[in-house]
Order: C-alpha cells, then sequence, then structure tokens
C-alpha cells in the first residue's frame, strides 16, 4: 500500500495532478491548484504525484504527458485531463464530483 491509497478510495473528492520535476507547465498548475484547496477547503484533497518518484502511479494510471490532472472518488476516475486546465474547468469537474 502506499501513501496515496487511503485518499484514492476514499469517499471525498481527490484531485491528482501527476507532475515532473522538469515540467515547466506542470509547475505552473500548482498556484491554481493550491488556489482551489483554498476555495473548497476539506471537501476535496488535492495530491501532486511526481510520475519520476511513483512509477507504480504513472503506470496505473496510464501517464504519457504531464501534467494530467485526474479527479477520483471512491476509486474511480471521474475526470482527467492531459495538459493545462483553468482552476474554473476543475471547479466545474469538483462540483459535479462532489454531487456523486
Amino acid at each position: 500500500m502506499n501513501i496515496y491509497e487511503g485518499h484514492i478510495s476514499g469517499d471525498k473528492p481527490v484531485i491528482i495532478d501527476f507532475c515532473a520535476e522538469w515540467c515547466a507547465p506542470g509547475k505552473m498548475m500548482e498556484p491554481i491548484l493550491r488556489e482551489l484547496k483554498e476555495k473548497v477547503g476539506e471537501m476535496i484533497t488535492v495530491l501532486r504525484v511526481d510520475i519520476d518518484k511513483e512509477p507504480g502511479l504513472k503506470k496505473l494510471y496510464d501517464i504519457r504527458t504531464v501534467p494530467t490532472l485526474v479527479i477520483i472518488k471512491h476509486g474511480n476516475v471521474i475526470w482527467r485531463k492531459n495538459g493545462m486546465a483553468s482552476a474554473h474547468e476543475i471547479m466545474e469537474h469538483i462540483n459535479t464530483a462532489l454531487l456523486t
């Protein structure tokens, strides 16, 4: 069991930002996700996963590009986007996840 499994299988929506230290666009996602977390507080969990440090999760979620954003609830992927995403776009999917 890795440190992420408890979050991923829970009933609280989890946003996973698959990133890499060498990826400039991935670094640009960090303040966007921080802003979203401040808005919704404890209703969601935000995780940043470095694909070079967590190759098992990279393989499990078939991550081929970074950044890749995934929203998971009850262990199921309910939204996924390769590349950058705006705070507004992510928030729409968070709202959907909170209602399911």
